[in-house]
């Protein structure tokens, strides 16, 4: 059997003799699974991974220390599937302490103090352990990646917060794709007033600086997780539907187009059917350029303090809490998600300018 040389397949081959492009695809797809994954994955998988310990703030990497657990009254009602994906509630009382000892049924422990001093020291019944059995709620833990300025995990944080950068751009993609088609299929098809009157539209908001323009909408739609994403995604739509509009003006006059009229097909029916189809190519590069822009653009609104607000795990927000450490001899606090922020927008970048090459239908 003769091997296809079906134009998909030829722009299939040419992508996987891209080396970087296919680096960059298996960072993302890896990027994606940790997002979707990451309550499983991290060292604290409380909501947010939120857990606090202010005696182990903004500890170097690689920390450790002892962590006594109380339990507390409240039940974690969450299930299963809400704790995969949205973490659980905190059912216990977390304390890092620096050594403890059991006196007259009693635990007598002292809580962890930095530069080498001792700290208090407090007692707590055995009875509050059920069945006395204390030794299972006092662990080591190993901070990875050390502790933010309110010691938190912040392995677990960085890790969560792929989350808000990864699906940021599925999201503003969408919607600018929405839009985008909608508005350059009209103005590209039809001409003439509806033309003019889109590109009137496209050319006031590409006007428009894009940060500015989606801190106006953010602040119409209010401060949140959702509003920054219809923010993003609504800021995003010119490009993709300047590009439509010119595809579309050129494709409508080939003769498939032609023959489609003359078989009495409904415009809708052309436009979704034969023509959109076929200018795939240069919409799939366009928007893995703007799945780069819209993790920047995110990344900014969170740094200026209007994208997703505390204490939901954002990379840009942790650069925004922890800048001026960089200054007080721990870089690392925003080096490491401005690093995050680099290689995954250098992977959607990759990958753009490998989609481009490959489907280029003159190489």
């Amino acid at each position: 059997m003769s091997k296809s040389n079906s134009l998909t397949q030829l722009a299939l081959q040419k992508f996987k003799k891209n080396i970087w492009g296919v680096f960059s695809f298996w960072v993302i797809v890896s990027i994606g699974l940790v997002s979707v994954f990451a309550y499983v994955l991290v060292p604290d998988d409380s909501k947010n991974a939120n857990q606090m310990h202010l005696s182990v703030h903004s500890k170097s990497p690689g920390f450790k220390v002892k962590v006594l657990e109380i339990p507390t009254k409240i039940e974690d009602k969450t299930t299963f599937l809400s704790r995969l994906f949205f973490g659980r509630n905190n059912t216990t009382a977390e304390i890092p302490i620096s050594e403890y000892r059991i006196e007259n049924e009693k635990l007598i422990y002292n809580e962890y103090a930095s530069d080498g001093l001792l700290g208090q020291e407090k007692t707590i019944d055995l009875n509050n352990f059920p069945t006395n059995d204390y030794q299972t709620y006092i662990t080591n833990r190993t901070f990875i990646f050390g502790t933010d300025k309110y010691g938190r995990d912040y392995l677990s944080r960085i890790i969560i917060g792929a989350r808000i950068s990864f699906f940021i751009g599925f999201v503003a993609v969408f919607i600018s794709l929405l839009v985008g088609l909608f508005m350059g299929s009209l103005a590209g098809y039809y001409g003439g007033k509806v033309d003019a009157f889109i590109m009137w539209i496209i050319n006031i908001t590409w006007s428009i600086p894009t940060l500015l323009l989606v801190i106006a909408i953010t602040l119409a739609l209010g401060k949140g997780f959702w509003q920054v994403f219809i923010a993003v995604g609504l800021t995003m739509w010119v490009e993709v539907a300047r590009v439509v509009r010119g595809q579309i003006i050129g494709a409508k006059e080939l003769q498939y187009v032609t023959a489609a009229r003359a078989l009495g097909f409904s415009d809708f029916r052309i436009i979704s059917k034969h023509i959109l189809p076929n200018i795939m190519a240069p919409l799939i590069v366009i928007s893995a350029a703007n799945f780069a822009a819209a993790i920047l653009i995110e990344s900014g609104l969170s740094f200026l303090g209007i994208g997703a607000q505390p204490p939901m795990a954002s990379w840009g927000a942790m650069i925004k809490d922890h800048y001026n450490y960089i200054i007080l001899g721990k870089p690392y606090l925003a080096l490491i998600p401005g690093i995050c922020i680099m290689v995954l927008v250098m992977a959607f970048m990759l990958i753009g300018n490998a989609l481009r090459d490959a489907l280029d239908v003159k190489n």
